[in-house]
């Protein structure tokens, strides 16, 4: 059985003054059979290439969105890319099928600490609940929606910590 594809779509909306997601980033990188997209550094101006973009789709069977969570949503690069790459015609409606059958996966970050996303605590959602929109958009477009990857409490983490979440997002995806 051949290994899965995988299209890593970084979001960040200044990835050179990240710490923790580019220690992912680079954890995720070292895989053979990972291929990697950093939205900011390739469309600063948001001008988003939709051919080269759907091609990439097209070439994996596992997309990974991977993205700091701001104002519990995705970085603006990464909205812009959802609304033009999955387009009508090609990720849903008439035609639309082309995701089918592929795996998403959210890996995200967050500044507060894990009991933070929860019923009752400081933000009353869990990341579940707030990444909604993104299950919603697996589900339209026919792509199996995998379990989240999630980092929290990142403005303190420290390196062994952080050098444990990299080790474990590298192995999440060696196995999905």
């Amino acid at each position: 059985m051949s290994q899965s594809r995988i299209l890593l779509i970084y979001a960040h909306r200044d990835p050179a003054a990240s710490r923790v997601n580019r220690a992912l980033f680079d954890a995720a990188a070292t895989l053979p059979n990972v291929t990697v997209n950093e939205l900011m550094t390739r469309y600063p101006d948001f001008r988003i290439d939709v051919a080269y973009e759907q091609r990439l789709l097209l070439e994996h069977d596992v997309i990974v969105l991977q993205f700091p969570c701001y104002w519990y949503s995705t970085p603006a690069i990464l909205k812009e890319w959802q609304d033009a790459v999955l387009s009508y015609g090609f990720a849903y409606g008439p035609g639309g099928d082309n995701l089918r059958g592929k795996k998403l996966m959210v890996a995200t970050t967050t500044g507060g600490p894990v009991d933070a996303y929860q019923a009752g605590g400081f933000n009353q959602y869990t990341m579940s609940e707030l990444l909604r929109p993104l299950q919603a958009t697996a589900n339209l477009t026919g792509m199996s929606y995998q379990p989240i990857f999630s980092v929290h409490g990142v403005r303190t983490l420290d390196d062994a910590a952080l050098d444990h979440a990299a080790t474990a997002y590298r192995a999440r995806l060696a196995a999905v």
